[in-house]
């Protein structure tokens, strides 16, 4: 394939994904190199059987929170709810954080990882880290659920490149 064909598949992938409809997570993680976080949609279950569930999530590689859960070995995958799109932007860098922490968006706490979980989020799912491959511009992490925390409510969504509602 030659570079022009290339790069006109990738704008077609591009502008097509775009209309996939998706939950909207933070990510975040701490532990020996420190807490970090971002805004992440693409993420998914892999299986709730064997010896524990398992989660996928892919993080950009310029993104701090990559080499972070990474060195971390831990992550929370914290599910936003519809009225959380303020927090999402912090974490997307699309706002800037208060006081430059993106951790006081919202209100956080420790879960069994280590990793915070935001004790708002519509469910929480707290990994230790299983694998990682890098495959393009993305990490592919894959982490085995230690804890789960579940709340009522209208998930946050993205699709069409904007935040929405299931109303």
């Amino acid at each position: 394939m030659t570079t022009p064909e290339r790069l006109q598949l990738r704008d077609k992938f591009v502008d097509a994904m775009s209309q996939l409809v998706s939950s909207v997570t933070i990510v975040t993680t701490d532990g020996p190199v420190g807490p970090a976080g971002a805004t992440v949609s693409a993420m998914t279950s892999v299986s709730a059987d064997g010896d524990a569930p398992t989660m996928l999530v892919c993080l950009h590689h310029e993104t701090t929170a990559a080499p972070a859960i990474l060195n971390n070995r831990c992550f929370c995958i914290n599910l936003l709810g519809a009225d959380q799109t303020d927090i999402a932007n912090v974490f997307a860098s699309r706002t800037p954080a208060p006081g430059g922490d993106k951790f006081t968006a919202g209100q956080f706490e420790p879960m069994r990882s280590g990793a915070p979980g935001l004790v708002t989020a519509l469910a929480r799912f707290d990994c230790k880290l299983l694998s990682d491959e890098r495959i393009g511009t993305h990490h592919v992490m894959i982490g085995s659920v230690l804890q789960v925390a579940c709340l009522d409510g209208p998930p946050l969504l993205y699709g069409n490149r904007a935040y929405q509602n299931l109303a």
